[in-house]
């Protein structure tokens, strides 16, 4: 049962909500080895979430949905279809060392595995040193992992998995609730519905006056997840730089002419790229 006094909390400062500097004495280089390291292996899953999570979701014609999952079949060569022995799924090294073609085949293994277990594992990294060796920096690598998913996905696909934004919700409310993460419960749960109904206000009223959809509904989900990990006195910041950087690159685009015949873009990486700034800078309303 929740206390009614904890209401009144919402209109509190945004100080209030525990965003601190990194505590970087807390931290040992074998934290950073260790925590990174992680990251690496957790970077190597996200890669397979970028791949298959689409295939599985539009169950292509020369996929069988029955026989394709995100275990099955194993990981292999996208040309040659040979699968690969452990030594060749070591995150980034084994891209370096087979200079980033497949030892069978000769084919061209893409850039963007070394760089998302890169990018992963320095967002492991950053998660340790804000919140100092504990189960908070592992929950943060999570919200970074699966943000970055969802934000790879979008950009390639123009779709934002419910598997992966229901996770961000939850695991984010579950964490506020348990104290993990620097957001309090309400301000969690307010940054949820806040998040999700801000989006739908949008969506709706673009209808209404363009006469078709102008925001998918994983966009909504995705805010919504966001919320419940930066809290309600975030959100507005969050959604302002989301729609500004947004903005500036549907109209270089435009110039550019490569923005398409419809005008739309995926939102999702921009909402991802203000989560991130939001969750390790504490940018909020107010002090």
């Amino acid at each position: 049962m929740i206390n009614p006094t904890a209401w009144p909390q919402l209109w509190l400062s945004p100080g209030s909500m525990g965003w601190v500097l990194p505590q970087l004495a807390e931290v040992s280089l074998a934290h950073i080895i260790l925590i990174m390291s992680i990251g690496l292996v957790i970077g190597s899953f996200v890669n397979v979430l970028i791949h298959r999570l689409p295939l599985m979701i539009l169950k292509t014609e020369e996929i069988s949905p029955g026989s394709f999952n995100l275990l099955t079949p194993r990981s292999h060569c996208p040309h040659c279809l040979h699968t690969l022995s452990w030594y060749e799924l070591v995150p980034v090294l084994s891209y370096g060392f087979s200079r980033a073609c497949c030892r069978h085949c000769n084919g061209t293994i893409s850039f963007r595995y070394p760089l998302v277990e890169s990018l992963t594992a320095v967002l492991f990294c950053m998660s340790l040193l804000k919140f100092g060796f504990g189960y908070s920096a592992l929950l943060g690598g999570f919200f970074c992992a699966t943000l970055l998913a969802l934000a790879w996905i979008d950009a390639e696909t123009f779709l934002l998995p419910d598997v992966l934004t229901q996770a961000l919700l939850w695991v984010g409310l579950i964490g506020s609730a348990m104290s993990l993460t620097p957001t309090p419960l309400m301000h969690s749960l307010s940054g949820a519905v806040l998040g999700y109904g801000l989006l739908w206000l949008v969506s709706w009223g673009f209808e209404r006056v363009a006469g078709k959809e102008g925001m998918g509904q994983g966009d909504l989900k995705l805010l919504a997840g966001l919320g419940a990990w930066v809290g309600v006195w975030s959100l507005l910041p969050l959604l302002l730089l989301a729609s500004v950087s947004g903005l500036i690159f549907g109209l270089v685009q435009k110039m550019r002419g490569q923005l398409g015949h419809n005008g739309h873009f995926a939102f999702g990486p921009f909402l991802a790229f203000s989560g991130f700034a939001c969750f390790f800078l504490g940018i909020s309303m107010g002090a």
